[in-house]
């Protein structure tokens, strides 16, 4: 049996197998929060392979992904789930930023929705991303 743990700031029940990861007392984290954060060098970390992947794959860095956080608004959430990246469980927010951003491949500006989704660390001084794509 594999034993998870905790990383997230909010630590509250853990999902049972099989069972929504939906946390229904969202948003977890205020808004300002991470903001504060984010805003400080190394504020923000990929937590999930995926999250690296993706961001690598958008050509962008973490300074790029918190600047995204810093755009958010309340209207700009979705939900609130546990997250795991296969050793350890996250309570983490999501949110769907537009943005307006220059194509190359169209040769316009065109209106992007990004899925962000993250947790403050249980220290309280680090942001984990789990997620940042376009949104399906």
């Amino acid at each position: 049996m594999v034993n998870f743990y905790v990383v997230s700031e909010y630590s509250g029940p853990l999902p049972v197998e099989g069972e929504s990861r939906e946390i229904v007392a969202g948003p977890i984290y205020a808004l300002e929060k991470v903001r504060a954060l984010v805003a400080v060098e190394n504020g923000l970390r990929f937590w999930t392979r995926n999250s690296a992947l993706h961001a690598r794959d958008l050509d962008v860095d973490a300074e790029d992904v918190a600047q995204w956080l810093m755009e958010l608004t309340d209207k700009d959430f979705r939900n609130s789930e546990w997250c795991s990246d296969g050793r350890a469980w996250a309570a983490c927010d999501a949110y769907v930023l537009r943005r307006e951003e220059w194509v190359p491949t169209a040769r316009k500006h065109m209106k992007i929705d990004y899925f962000l989704k993250f947790a403050i660390a249980k220290a309280g001084t680090l942001v984990l991303m789990a997620s940042c794509h376009p949104s399906r």
